[in-house]
This record gives C-alpha cells, sequence and structure tokens, in this order.
C-alpha cells in the first residue's frame, strides 16, 4: 500500500498558533530554550542560537531515512506572539507508527500549553495513515505524562533507554501494539 506523502501544515487551539517549524525560528526558540532546567530528564544542555539554527536546518530538511517523515511545529502564544515550545512527530507511514514529543519553555510551564499543542498535534496525525501513537516519557518526569495521558496515551509496560513508553490504543483495526 502506497501512503501519500506527509507534511506538517499550521495548526490552532485556542490559545496558540502551531507554525511549521523554520531556521528563522531559531533565534526566539534559543531564548526560550534557554533554562538547564528543561533537561533535567533529557540529559544535555541548551544550544547556541547558532547549534540550533543548525538542528532547525536539518529539521526541515527532512529525515534522511526516506520511509521516516521529520514533522516539527513552534508554538506561538496568540495575543502577544511569542514562541513559547515545540511539539514534533516521527512518522514512519509504513508502519502506521508516530512517536510524538513536545517541550515548553520554563516561564510557560504549568499553564497547559503542552497538553493543548500535543492534543493538537495527536488530532492532526490521528487523520493521517497512522494506527499507533508513540511517546517516550522519564519514569520522573509527572508532568510530562500527564500530557501523554491528556493524548489519550497510556504506558506500554517496557522502557526504552530509561524512559517509560507510552502508546495509543490501535486506531484502526489490525493495528499492532
Amino acid at each position: 500500500m502506497r501512503r501519500p506523502p506527509v507534511r506538517p501544515v499550521a495548526l490552532a487551539t485556542a490559545r496558540l498558533d502551531l507554525l511549521p517549524l523554520l531556521p528563522e525560528h531559531a533565534d526566539e526558540m534559543s531564548l526560550v530554550l534557554a533554562d538547564p532546567a528543561l533537561h533535567a530528564f533529557t540529559g544535555g544542555a541548551p544550544l547556541s542560537r547558532e547549534a540550533l539554527r543548525a538542528r532547525y536546518e536539518r529539521f526541515t530538511a527532512g529525515s534522511p531515512d526516506p520511509v521516516v517523515v521529520w514533522a516539527n511545529w513552534v508554538l506561538r502564544l496568540r495575543g502577544p506572539g511569542r514562541l513559547v515550545g515545540t511539539v514534533q512527530a516521527t512518522i514512519t507511514p509504513s508502519q502506521g507508527l508516530a512517536e510524538v514529543a513536545w517541550v515548553v519553555g520554563v516561564a510557560w510551564q504549568g499553564l497547559g500549553f503542552a497538553s493543548e499543542a500535543a492534543r493538537a498535534l495527536t488530532a492532526w496525525l490521528e487523520r493521517l495513515p497512522v494506527d499507533r501513537l508513540v511517546a517516550h516519557v522519564h519514569p520522573d518526569h509527572a508532568a510530562s505524562a500527564a500530557v501523554a495521558r491528556a493524548c489519550g496515551l497510556r504506558p506500554a509496560g517496557h522502557r526504552q533507554d530509561g524512559e517509560i513508553r507510552w502508546q495509543s490504543p490501535a486506531v484502526r483495526a489490525g493495528a499492532q501494539a
């Protein structure tokens, strides 16, 4: 079965515009993502503006694997127009699988933006030829687990690289869990 190409499109929620990520977003996003606290569960350190731009250039160029689609968005808060975070999906249409992730800058955490954006992302994915949604959440990251739960994902009972795999029930008949 041949799957149609998948490209991120602008999405909207009550408070956010989800805009397909561009390298130009790196300038503002480097400030949003500058707090080392964002790396408490994932490791690493904040990237410089230049390094983040290079990463965004790689993301917008697309996955080097022709069967995988990278879809990335920045989250723009309506009103002030500030960027506050990102959501992403790594989609493997041939497997009917989308792995999702989210990050919201420390200054905007606790306001429901991650759940709001992740629900918009998962709703968009469910309209595609995707049978399963998956997220990987650090076992001590209660806020991220709450976002996964808000998207209808449930712990799958095993870990990958120290993180708990959360997944959706099969969206279509015949989908593998």
